[in-house]
């Protein structure tokens, strides 16, 4: 049986790659195209595809609101994560109906995923197997609403242009007189951001760390941890200019446990 796919990404050469992969596998119709969250729940709701590829980060509505809204309405679509996420991706779903597919995605495995819709598909028919699949997605639903995934990127703007740099390339941030500056190795500029919790909730809390009100560093380009006054530390940054970060006393803690200091 043909398995009626709904390809939604925000980017054109994505969409237009993965089409072209679904139109080599002969068990595969592509019923359409969106580039927002919101024209995807519309093309979801007017076509009831059997399965959504679905990017996590767009304009309108995340991935994962979408999948949540699918759930809220009790719809059956399948939905696959489609992202370049790696870190994010998690062998526990391999085994499942619901899947996960990174960017660039292999042929091979993109027929695997084909191949497990349609024996979902298949038994449908069970109603023990449809209560299977929302319980699936609902699980996975939860896996990447308790992560936060987030950008792989922040804009910058460095003299008169804004630059577009992967966040793991952040050596700190800092907070001064209202404007949040930016440094990576080889670039400083200021961010778009209007506050550092409105950046820091874009990064992964897993590197970077608020070490003090006005600073959030990348606890892996700490080239150097100095004793300060009161038990607390200077972090000497892999920066050109080797800038030195106080650690707040609440933070201090935190950082010796880390470095078992």
């Amino acid at each position: 049986m043909k398995v009626k796919v709904l390809v939604v990404d925000d980017e054109q050469p994505a969409r237009s790659e993965l089409c072209f992969q679904l139109e080599q596998i002969d068990e595969v119709e592509v019923i359409g195209q969106a580039s927002d969250g919101v024209r995807a729940l519309q093309l979801i709701l007017e076509l009831k595809p059997d399965l959504v590829l679905l990017d996590i980060q767009m304009p309108g509505r995340t991935g994962f609101q979408i999948a949540q809204e699918l759930l809220n309405r009790k719809i059956q679509t399948r939905v696959v994560f489609v992202t370049a996420y790696d870190e994010y991706a998690i062998g526990a779903f391999e085994v499942n109906a619901i899947d996960y597919l990174l960017k660039p995605i292999e042929p091979s495995r993109l027929n695997q995923t084909i191949e497990r819709v349609q024996l979902q598909l298949s038994s449908e028919k069970d109603a023990s197997n449809t209560a299977l699949a929302d319980e699936e997605l609902q699980r996975l639903a939860r896996y990447v609403a308790e992560r936060q995934i987030r950008p792989a990127q922040v804009a910058i703007k460095a003299g008169e242009h804004f630059h577009l740099i992967p966040t793991k390339d952040i050596i700190y941030a800092s907070l001064s007189h209202d404007v949040i500056t930016i440094v990576t190795s080889g670039l400083t500029g200021v961010s778009n951001c209007r506050t550092l919790d409105e950046l820091y909730s874009n990064l992964d809390q897993t590197i970077f760390w608020r070490v003090h009100r006005s600073h959030i560093i990348n606890i892996n380009k700490v080239k150097e941890i100095m004793p300060w006054f009161s038990r607390n530390y200077i972090l000497k940054m892999k920066d050109p200019k080797e800038t030195e970060i106080p650690v707040s006393r609440t933070q201090t803690k935190r950082l010796r446990e880390h470095l078992n200091l």
